[in-house]
């Protein structure tokens, strides 16, 4: 759960969340290009790693599709968080 939180804490990382959630299943260019009409202007390699960051801490997953990378949002670790500390009346 750790990893869940520390991922979350970059501004960065979360952007590359909020882009998966608006249009799931990117390559790498697609994320680069979709962050930069955001005004960021990390490089690709930066990018690259902070997706290994969300994947590493579950919160993206991806596949390969002949050459190209493709990266999926997971919600699930997420909803892990959530159900750990349950709304009591």
């Amino acid at each position: 759960m750790g990893d869940v939180f520390r991922a979350l804490a970059d501004p960065t990382r979360r952007l590359i969340l909020d882009e998966l959630t608006l249009r799931d299943g990117q390559t790498l260019f697609e994320i680069c290009s979709r962050l930069i009409a955001h005004g960021n202007t990390s490089t690709r390699q930066a990018i690259s790693q902070h997706l290994a960051v969300l994947e590493e801490a579950g919160l993206v997953v991806s596949h390969r599709s002949g050459r190209t990378k493709i990266h999926h949002l997971n919600t699930q670790p997420l909803r892990s968080i959530t159900e750990r500390w349950p709304v009591t009346d």
